[in-house]
């Protein structure tokens, strides 16, 4: 067996140890490299490890990076599947197999210095050698290895070659769903160990909430001191505990560190200490004495240009933007991360699940035999990788519980993993979701509970209960996540969970004729891939927020604002902070306009408290109003400027809609008379543009969460082909009268439709009747009318719910007011074009031209409104965004309805609530 194959651990590496820097001498080895990709380890070529090895014919590559990524070899994306036959613990003989050289100099002043080189990741399996000298074999592709080099390092010039191989034994190991990837994706660096220096340490900060007191702890290899100058310590011993004192505690709400130094007399370690306990008490979770709840996201490590390779102003500006979505915790999904993100959840305050690079997902496809989680020959590697995880984060104070991978089933492996870190890290719960019957984890842990399952769960209590994947955000959605926060906040020990995903893994690509476009499974020609189930995050590749990330902070915002008796009510949410460090401000808007506004005198309200205050004194409106109140930064914080919003809410202040049209019409002019076609009765000329409908229509797009289930019932039952019946057209003075019946092919149920026109000197009414005939066999993907007008008249003006789009069960996010768009603006760009853009509870609508004339439609009481450049049929047939191509008309559909949008890509369908049914309908539109 080749040590391609070996299931046991990499060889040669020194035992793992914490992640940190210091003032000792290092080198970053990242940059160009000298780079030749070969098909096979058989064909690669002999002698590189040779100093004298000519590789001047050789590419360059940049490391860190993926080589897939720099034109050589095709990335591959798989969720489940192995892309290699299961055959443990060896991969096919076809395995590319890339070399690395880099030639790099080393000062003079490191003579004598003893020297470890250190790899943060390696995809996935790497053969090591220096000036020469093998130093042996990385596995475990995201975990860090280290080698001693203090033997073989010179000063001056050093050769270090890295023949990196794409398949080993290690990738049974590692099927996460995420793209196929290879190469040295993490930074390479040579460290230099002073004699008598800090090998290795592990500094506990325990915080005792009944007194406010702290406690360190600190092990080192080597006797060290410690200092803390802000608690007063200042070289102390740390052969013994440290009394701290009174200190202020560490939360994702309040991450207050403590900047402190470890050192020896040739090594100077700066360490930043968070002062927290966590503890599992009365079957809560808990931080500081304090249950906690889990607003969190599932993290793959994602670039759409560098693949997991991402750069550290990435993975900053994620941890900002979570954090300024009101998001307080992370899952590591499904590995140790760069250590680098740790440090700034501890810096910027995230909750960390730290997850073992491990999953062999694919073994399901054979009934788990083999599996190597219960193999013991698998023993040694699984110890090893959960052991790298612990000892590199261990002093992380953001990492309060570690995972022992995911999706693996289960074994005698993975229980004695997390008896290992029992024993090693008794101040962390251990997680694995794997684990169904709870025999040897801390808290019981699910994949995408109903809501319903999740009900039952939080009746029943017992043990710690998380959704560690939730929601899944694939393109359109996830709808439900109210529903789903209403019962972790119901039963005690629900904790909450992590939405699945924070970002879509869509590679930047260029088409044939320069469109950029989102690449995602299938489209570099993998002939096993899962399609587009990577694109299921709630980021654009860009890292552009998606509409579910937005309904998202609103769902979990840690303010809430709403209606009382006595007028408005506010709750604080936080689990350890109040509200002091927010400003609340009101705006009193009369149809969308705004007539009054000011701060609100708000009282402090304790975490888990509410009060219930009066409304500010507002001034009278005469049409519909709504008061809108925001709690917003006071103060700059260090993920956010000051005014950034936390969170709103909105209470109506005057009568709504409520089927008189709303509002002045101070454009409205008198209308040419309608023109109406003789034959089918639908609308030709509308206020002197060429208009064609409206017809009923129940077509949409489907949405990812709409394919699984229900657009093959939507498409089974033919209602993507509907056809239209005319039954009569009847003319009269002022009034025309269309009776149709709509139904699809080779069905024998359909719908009447009744289309009464009245025509006034301003304005044309309708009045659509529906009258469903027969039995429906499935849902309705909507239910209303479709139209098309001139491409010019694209700029939209509402009075409704916005500014963004909204479904039945995804409209937290959106609040009622007067917004203003344009068609192309209005577009929601998924990777995957679907039904997007519906905008909700319309009350009128406007679409003019860059003349400011056009046409005003309004509901009695309300509308829900689209309007694109192609038709549903155009955006459901393309496959990526550059696709769409703009057509002469702007279609608009004016629906009662739409279904639900639910999580049914990986997860429960629409809720009854908002499933849309076949029923008799009334709806009244007037166009002016």
């Amino acid at each position: 067996m080749s040590y391609i194959d070996d299931p046991a651990p990499g060889h040669g590496a020194r035992p793992a140890r914490a992640w940190f820097s210091s003032d000792a001498p290092s080198l970053d080895l990242g940059g160009q490299w000298r780079f030749h990709l070969s098909p096979s380890a058989a064909a690669a070529p002999d002698g590189v490890e040779r100093e004298d090895f000519d590789d001047s014919g050789w590419s360059l590559l940049p490391v860190p990076s993926h080589w897939q990524l720099h034109g050589h070899g095709s990335p591959a994306y798989t969720n489940v599947a192995y892309p290699f036959p299961i055959d443990p613990p060896f991969v096919p003989s076809e395995n590319p197999t890339g070399d690395h050289r880099l030639v790099f100099d080393v000062p003079q002043e490191w003579a004598g210095l003893a020297a470890l080189l250190r790899f943060d990741g390696i995809d996935s399996c790497g053969r090591v050698w220096l000036n020469g000298t093998e130093l042996g074999v990385t596995r475990g592709s995201r975990l860090a290895t280290e080698f001693d080099v203090s033997a073989v390092l010179r000063t001056g010039p050093n050769v270090l070659v890295v023949r990196v191989h794409q398949w080993s034994s290690g990738s049974y190991l590692e099927d996460q769903d995420m793209w196929w990837l290879s190469g040295i994706f993490r930074d390479v660096t040579l460290v230099a160990r002073p004699a008598g220096g800090i090998d290795d340490y592990w500094l506990r900060a325990d915080y005792d909430h009944t007194t406010g007191h702290g406690l360190l702890r600190v092990e080192t290899a080597a006797p060290a001191r410690l200092s803390v100058p802000e608690l007063g310590i200042v070289d102390r011993a740390v052969d013994e505990p440290i009394e701290a004192g009174v200190v202020e505690p560490w939360s994702a709400e309040s991450p207050r560190l403590y900047d402190g130094t470890l050192a020896t007399d040739t090594e100077r370690v700066p360490v930043r200490i968070g002062f927290r306990t966590v503890a599992i008490t009365d079957g809560r979770i808990t931080v500081n004495g304090l249950p906690i709840m889990f607003r969190g996201v599932n993290r793959h490590e994602f670039h759409p240009e560098h693949g997991r390779a991402v750069p550290y102003e990435t993975a900053r500006a994620d941890v900002l933007l979570m954090k300024q979505h009101n998001i307080n915790a992370v899952r590591t999904s499904h590995y140790p991360p760069h250590p680098a993100f740790l440090a700034l959840c501890d810096e910027l305050g995230l909750w960390v699940v730290d997850e073992c690079d491990l999953e062999t997902h694919g073994f399901s496809a054979v009934g788990w035999e083999r599996n190597p989680t219960g193999d013991p020959q698998w023993r040694d590697a699984c110890l090893d990788r959960m052991a790298r995880t612990v000892e590199r984060d261990k002093n992380r104070p953001s990492v309060i519980m570690w995972s022992l991978g995911n999706e693996a089933h289960t074994g005698k492996n993975l229980a004695d993993m997390a008896e290992w870190v029992h024993r090693r890290d008794p101040t962390r719960p251990v997680h694995y979701e794997g684990d169904r019957a709870c025999e040897y984890v801390d808290v019981h842990s699910r994949m995408y509970a109903s809501h319903a399952e999740v009900e039952q769960i939080g009746r029943a209590g017992g043990m710690p209960f998380v959704q560690c994947e939730y929601a899944h955000a694939m393109g359109n959605g996830p709808g439900g996540l109210l529903e789903y926060r209403e019962l972790f906040e119901r039963y005690p020990t629900c904790h909450g969970g992590f939405v699945w995903e924070w970002i879509d893994h869509g590679i930047a690509r260029r088409d044939a004729r320069g469109r950029e476009y989102f690449a995602y499974g299938g489209d570099f020609g993998e002939p096993i891939h899962d399609g587009s189930f990577v694109i299921d995050g709630l980021l654009f590749p860009d890292r552009t927020p998606s509409p579910g990330l937005l309904e998202l902070a609103k769902v979990i915002e840690p303010v809430r604002i709403s209606q009382c008796s006595e007028g408005l009510t506010i709750e604080n949410h936080h689990d350890v902070i109040g509200l002091d460090h927010l400003t609340f401000t009101w705006v009193l808007e009369e149809e969308g306009e705004p007539r009054a506004s000011g701060v609100l005198d708000a009282p402090e309200v304790a975490p888990g408290a509410s009060v219930c205050m009066p409304l500010p004194q507002l001034p009278a409106t005469s049409r519909e109003s709504w008061l809108t109140v925001t709690a917003a930064l006071a103060e700059d914080a260090p993920w956010a400027a000051a005014g950034h919003v936390v969170g709103w809410g909105q209470v109506p202040v005057s009568a709504t809609a409520s089927g008189v049209p709303g509002g002045k019409v101070a454009q409205s002019r008198t209308f040419a008379a309608p023109v109406f076609d003789p034959v089918d009765g639908t609308l030709r000329e509308l206020g002197g543009y060429p208009v064609a409908g409206p017809r009923l229509d129940l077509w949409r797009a489907p949405t990812e969460n709409d394919e699984p289930v229900e657009a093959k019932a939507w498409r089974a039952a033919g209602l993507h082909r509907l056809q239209h019946r005319v039954i009569s057209v009847e003319h009269a003075a002022d009034e025309v009268v269309v009776r149709s019946r709509v139904a699809p092919p080779a069905q024998a149920f359909g719908m009447f439709a009744t289309y009464r026109w009245t025509v006034a000197p301003d304005a044309v009414h309708l009045h659509l009747d529906v009258e469903p005939e027969g039995e429906w066999p499935a849902t309705l993907p909507r239910l209303g009318l479709r139209m098309a007008l001139p491409a010019a008249l694209d700029r939209v003006t509402w009075f409704g719910l916005g500014p963004g789009e909204a479904y039945a069960d995804s409209r937290q996010a959106v609040r009622v007011g007067r917004f203003s768009s344009t068609v192309d603006e209005m577009q929601t760009p998924y990777v995957v074009p679907q039904e997007n853009g519906n905008r909700a509870n319309v009350r009128w609508a406007t679409l003019t031209g860059a003349d400011g004339r056009g046409l005003r439609i309004e509901g009695s009481p309300t509308f829900e409104l689209t309007a694109r450049r192609w038709t549903s049929e155009e955006l459901a047939e393309a496959r990526h965004a550059a696709e769409l191509v703009p057509g002469p008309l702007v279609h608009l559909n004016l629906d009662i309805a739409q279904n639900g949008l639910g999580t049914e890509s990986c997860g429960p369908g629409v809720l009854p609530r908002y499933q849309l049914h076949a029923h008799p309908a009334t709806f009244q539109l007037t166009f002016r």
